[in-house]
């Protein structure tokens, strides 16, 4: 894929405005025609997201950038947001049954007498008794009991 002549030329202008002799300068000897088949190229990339070279022109550094360093800026555009879909309505019937089994699990806690840290009591039960259980999970576990003490 190729950009457009007319978006070439359109980015060719803008260089020139911005650099000045440097921009004509860094075009080279090379036929104008073969640079700018060089650019189309190179930058044909984004022919469908044009708003990622229009980025690129707006933060354009102090030098005067070889198409390389051109296409590398404009893959530094941020990406555009993808439109969001509207969050789905709960269903109050199953929103209801949900929270119902939510009440169990509740009265099982507050029976219990708890204080939320029975997790971590039981790897600790379970890495004395020799299980072998991942470093990580034990020092959690550990850390978990002493803000209790």
């Amino acid at each position: 894929m190729s950009l457009s002549l007319q978006a070439i030329d359109r980015l060719f202008t803008r260089m020139s405005v911005t650099y000045g002799e440097a921009w004509n300068r860094s075009l080279g000897q090379a036929p104008i025609n073969d640079v700018k088949s060089v650019w189309a190229h190179e930058l044909g990339v984004f022919a469908n997201s044009l708003t990622r070279i229009a980025w690129a022109l707006e933060n354009l550094p102090a030098k005067c950038p070889n198409v390389i360093e051109f296409r590398n800026l404009c893959r530094q555009a941020p990406m555009p947001e993808a439109p969001r879909l509207p969050e789905p309505k709960a269903d109050p019937e199953r929103v209801r049954a949900e929270l119902a089994k939510l009440g169990d699990l509740k009265v099982k806690v507050q029976t219990k007498g708890g204080d939320g840290r029975e997790w971590a009591r039981s790897i600790l039960r379970r890495y004395q008794a020799c299980e072998r259980i991942n470093p990580t999970v034990l020092r959690f576990a550990r850390e978990a009991l002493k803000e209790a003490a």
